[in-house]
């Protein structure tokens, strides 16, 4: 694969060879950067502050120029400043001074989960002290705003060659959630299109199959629709699909310790079948729509 741009500490973006057919899909992991800045300067332990990163995500996509797909990632951890929330989700709380413009409210936001983290690990707050404004307008700058610029081209790039673009967003997420104070076992894949809203649903469907078919169970949309990436950049009506996929991180990955286990390079194997199967899938269906 060739590495089609680097950004330092920000981001890299690989294409394929120009011997492997490329087909209209980009690949993109937001959260699985851990080159913390200097700037950082966060009160609470690194290793707590790993506990949000979508640990090994971009190794299990990394292949996907090898199937003639573009492949994006972020190398800034999602706890600096989270590229999958919009930029003016701010948490004024964790604020010294008002924010200059509009705040987008939204319930992550008011859980310390907005665009910039206030909180890790529920309730252990990430700084003693509260930001300025200059500090986190530098973040969306320097990291934010190149992340989403990057992926837009990409995805641009595609519509332009083809008359179409699909695109997945790779997470990866907790072996459980919690819901009225009880453990709730997750399944191994979930899959957010918003409720229809960011790509056809029969693509959707078609990931879902794939993976059944491999063995691993399938949830859509529930707990997770997708959010702000795919929100930004689907919209189906114009031929731009945009699927978010989870993956359970006890498939392959120790969540304590967060180190890879035994199940990583079966789970990689699995992932890059799909890979083959999704860009198969764009290439027949931008074929029918020119």
């Amino acid at each position: 694969m060739e590495r089609i741009k680097h950004l330092p500490g920000v981001l890299v973006r690989y294409e394929p060879d120009a011997d492997i057919a490329a087909a209209p899909v980009v690949f993109d992991s937001p959260h699985s950067g851990y080159a913390y800045p200097t700037d950082f300067n966060h009160a609470v332990p690194r290793d707590l502050l790993r506990r949000a990163e979508d640990a090994f995500v971009d190794d299990l996509y990394e292949a996907a120029p090898e199937r003639g797909a573009g492949f994006l990632k972020a190398l800034f951890p999602r706890a600096y400043i989270d590229p999958n929330r919009h930029e003016d989700e701010i948490d004024c709380a964790m604020l010294a001074e008002p924010w200059p413009r509009p705040v987008r409210a939204t319930e992550k936001a008011e859980m310390g989960l907005g665009l910039v983290r206030r909180l890790i690990k529920g309730r252990v707050d990430i700084y003693d002290r509260p930001l300025r404004v200059a500090e986190i307008m530098a973040r969306i700058e320097g990291y934010h705003r190149p992340y989403f610029a990057e992926l837009e081209a990409m995805l641009d790039d595609r519509v332009a060659r083809f008359g179409a673009v699909w695109h997945v967003n790779c997470h990866s997420m907790r072996t459980t959630g919690r819901q009225q104070g009880r453990s709730i076992p997750r399944d191994d894949f979930v899959l957010g299109d918003r409720e229809g809203e960011s790509c056809d649903p029969a693509f959707t469907e078609f990931v879902a199959m794939r993976l059944r078919d491999m063995g691993y169970s399938v949830e859509i949309n529930h707990p997770f629709k997708g959010a702000e990436l795919v929100q930004r950049f689907g919209r189906p009506w114009q031929g731009r699909h945009s699927l978010q996929i989870e993956v359970n991180r006890g498939l392959y990955m120790d969540e304590d310790r967060i180190e890879k286990h035994d199940g990583f390079p079966g789970l990689k194997a699995d992932i890059e079948r799909l890979m083959g199967d999704i860009c198969s899938f764009a290439q027949e269906q931008a074929g029918g729509q020119r």
